[in-house]
């Protein structure tokens, strides 16, 4: 073992390793200690956040700010807000960017460079610039104060992300496979959902969860669309906690830490599919 150690820190591969691995977990370190403050903080008393000496962990545990939300019954609303939100706007985003990923990566636009250039402008656009537009629109077609207003909105900056992230995939599928499938009697949607989608599991899994997270993380459009305030997500609502008599700081935290669960839930147990599809999109175009 010692000889294995020695062999490493003598050779200047190994070396770089190290370094690479310990810049590595600074960095992590740097990126994670903001979740571990915010696990910490939501179970710590009020008296021990404002103690004149810092603490890094809860000297005095308590679950009293998470219970208080979970048993909250404005808390579970803006829970189950916030889901169908992101569910919707996932799924409108999906309907309708997958097939239009087909189109042009397996058919031959015109006007395709154009196309692709508008839907990277609209990812630079931001959501402040679109509200009165959408506004307008939303409010002519009686949408506004549903949870399609801010679904629909949220998806059409989704669905130009999801072509310009799928487009590659569908391109790098041989032709040999489309005629295969005709041959043994597919038509073309059935050859669509039988053959390109499993073949482009990775990157449906990349826009399913980006696209999820897009519609949890919302705040402009829902508070904007949204104007019951009983409809409105978790990231309208925390505010609540602010009043004349002051901040509850370490609710704020519970409340925070119950908003990012989902997101860190889902990029641990999705991450070798994440990373995967996304390495895989950039190579292939």
């Amino acid at each position: 073992m010692l000889e294995k150690i020695k062999f490493t820190l003598n050779s200047r591969r190994g070396r770089k390793n190290i370094i690479f691995s310990f810049l590595a977990m600074l960095i992590a370190v740097i990126f994670l200690f903001p979740i571990y403050w915010l696990l910490m903080m939501s179970f710590k008393p009020d008296i021990e956040i404002f103690a004149k000496v810092l603490t890094y962990y809860p000297h005095e545990f308590t679950i009293q700010p998470w219970l208080e939300n979970l048993q909250n019954q404005e808390f579970l609303c803006s829970l189950r807000n916030s889901f169908m939100i992101a569910t919707t706007s996932m799924l409108l985003s999906i309907i309708f960017g997958v097939p239009a990923a087909y189109g042009m990566g397996r058919y031959k636009v015109s006007g395709r460079k154009i196309i692709l250039l508008t839907f990277l402008v609209t990812q630079m656009l931001p959501p402040s610039l679109m509200l009165t537009p959408m506004y307008l629109i939303f409010n002519n077609l009686g949408l506004l104060g549903t949870y399609l207003a801010p679904a629909i909105a949220i998806s059409s900056g989704a669905v130009p992300f999801i072509v310009i992230i799928l487009r590659p995939y569908f391109k790098s599928i041989p032709r040999s496979l489309d005629d295969a499938a005709r041959i043994d009697g597919c038509n073309l949607f059935q050859s669509f959902f039988r053959i390109m989608i499993p073949a482009i599991k990775t990157g449906i899994i990349v826009v399913v969860v980006i696209s999820f997270l897009s519609g949890w993380n919302d705040l402009a459009y829902s508070m904007t669309f949204n104007v019951k305030a009983e409809m409105r997500p978790l990231t309208a609502n925390i505010y609540k906690f602010q009043s004349k008599y002051g901040t509850r700081w370490n609710a704020i935290m519970a409340y925070g830490a119950i908003l990012v669960i989902p997101v860190i839930l889902v990029f641990v147990f999705l991450q070798k599919y994440i990373v995967g599809g996304l390495t895989a999109g950039a190579v292939k175009e």
